[in-house]
């Protein structure tokens, strides 16, 4: 048996939008269940991101120290963002934001994985790139504001990293499936087996 995630739209009989926000929303749909029954569902609407997992040739991941609101820490992160535009190619997005954040550049691009970050209360999609072959970027840095003014930037080795997720110490999700992905895709086929950076993306279709 292939064990693979299928789409399925079960029928929804009413929905509304209770709440608008900047980037997001949120949303109930009155949902038919297998019985019959119609049952309500609260989910985020999310409009994408991506994640960047920037390997150096000393095997090391550029990580960065952001305060995030909702849970009260400061988390240590991959570089990622959101995809601002519908449509948008998510590798032109996550060049963006390696450059905005780490000032870095990279020559070799792929997929690492794609994730649905919580499929239980949001739609949100991430595709974690990994990103090799890296240099200092031109030009200005970018101007950083609110939570990105207080940030930290690193270089942490990837046996580091993998410490402190089975640990319990680093908790942010695309650094967690970035890093535990790295090391699988290692340990299987290699790096270069990866899909390439413009691979179809089915959560998130855009035009390459």
């Amino acid at each position: 048996m292939t064990i693979k995630d299928t789409p399925e739209a079960w029928e929804i009989r009413a929905t509304q939008t209770p709440f608008v926000g900047n980037k997001t929303s949120v949303r109930t749909d009155d949902v038919v269940m297998p019985d019959g029954t119609v049952v309500g569902r609260d989910y985020q609407v999310h409009p994408g991101s991506v994640a960047v997992l920037a390997l150096d040739e000393a095997d090391r991941v550029l990580v960065l120290r952001q305060y995030r609101h909702p849970v009260r820490h400061k988390l240590w992160e991959i570089p990622a963002g959101l995809l601002d535009v519908p449509g948008e190619n998510p590798l032109h997005a996550a060049q963006r934001e390696l450059y905005e954040e780490a000032h870095v550049k990279a020559e070799d691009w792929r997929v690492l994985t794609d994730v649905y970050t919580t499929p239980g209360g949001c739609d949100e999609a991430v595709r974690i790139f990994l990103a090799r072959d890296l240099s200092e970027a031109e030009g200005e840095r970018f101007a950083v504001e609110e939570e990105e003014a207080d940030m930290e930037l690193d270089r942490v080795p990837v046996a580091d990293l993998v410490r402190g997720v089975l640990a319990g110490e680093l908790h942010n999700n695309c650094l967690v499936v970035g890093v535990l992905s790295l090391v699988a895709a290692r340990g299987g086929d290699g790096l270069d087996a990866l899909r390439p950076a413009q691979a179809p993306w089915p959560a998130r279709p855009f035009e390459a």
